[in-house]
């Protein structure tokens, strides 16, 4: 999987990203990592890419034109890179790759989106800074809106590397165990299960005994109940869209009928 990151920072995308198992999975060539300069296709001797939105207001607004021919570039070398493959087909199409542009104004990013992207061979994410980005380049090029939070930070940058997390680690063999991937919070809309390693006593606190027995089908049944009762004590609104056999909701009810026994 390519990852292009459009950027006024390059450096504190790639010195973010550079690093642990992302790091590793591009040095292994699992994946790749690019952070292009929007500043370098602005048309001034200064390299200035912002200017005072017409009708007024506070702060400054990104101008088209560099976003555009930034993304242009990326296109071109994505669409010459896939031809190659192709070894010279005359019947080869371009393609328009998917450009998600970081925004409190997107829907707000999960695990199931998570899972989509990391099916795409290129992505591009584009970060805003200022007051955000000329709205005519944005209809031009954008796929995707996309928000981790209801909340502003002051540029696009840090929600794109929680986005590539997320979706790199589930890219075939980044991760070591490559199942890790697949148990972890979130999937299928529950929250994890409690886990515990050496020593078997802490603080008082010793291991659940079902996970010392090797008896591995009461393991999974009693990490199946644990990530139920901490979804409904934690995130009941996860539980709507849950994948729900009829033991998982029997369990829930029995669970709600003992909790209102303590109120």
């Amino acid at each position: 999987m390519h990852f292009h990151i459009m950027t006024l920072f390059p450096e504190m995308v790639m010195n973010g990203l550079n690093t642990s198992i992302i790091g590793r999975a591009a040095d292994k060539g699992l994946l790749s990592i690019e952070a292009i300069n929007i500043r370098d296709y602005a048309f001034n001797k200064h390299q200035s890419v912002d200017d005072y939105p017409y009708g007024g207001g506070a702060g400054m607004l990104m101008q088209a034109e560099p976003v555009y021919q930034a993304y242009k570039a990326i296109e071109e070398r994505i669409n010459y890179e896939h031809k190659g493959d192709g070894g010279g087909c005359e019947e080869y199409m371009p393609k328009k790759p998917r450009v998600v542009y970081l925004s409190p104004q997107g829907d707000v990013f999960h695990q199931k989106m998570a899972e989509e992207l990391a099916q795409e061979e290129d992505l591009i994410l584009l970060c805003g800074h200022y007051e955000g980005i000329d709205e005519r380049v944005l209809e031009e090029i954008v796929t995707d809106y996309v928000s981790i939070g209801d909340y502003v930070l002051t540029g696009g940058e840090l929600p794109a590397m929680v986005m590539m997390d997320a979706i790199a680690r589930l890219v075939p063999k980044v991760l070591n165990n490559d199942s890790s991937a697949e148990l972890e919070s979130f999937q299928g809309n529950l929250l994890e299960y409690p886990q515990y390693t050496r020593p078997a006593e802490f603080f008082g606190k010793k291991v659940p005994e079902v996970l010392l027995s090797g008896h591995h089908k009461n393991i999974e049944k009693w990490r199946r109940e644990q990530s139920l009762i901490r979804t409904l004590e934690r995130r009941a609104d996860l539980l709507e869209k849950a994948e729900l056999s009829k033991e998982d909701k029997e369990f829930l009810k029995k669970v709600e009928i003992e909790r209102k026994k303590t109120e």
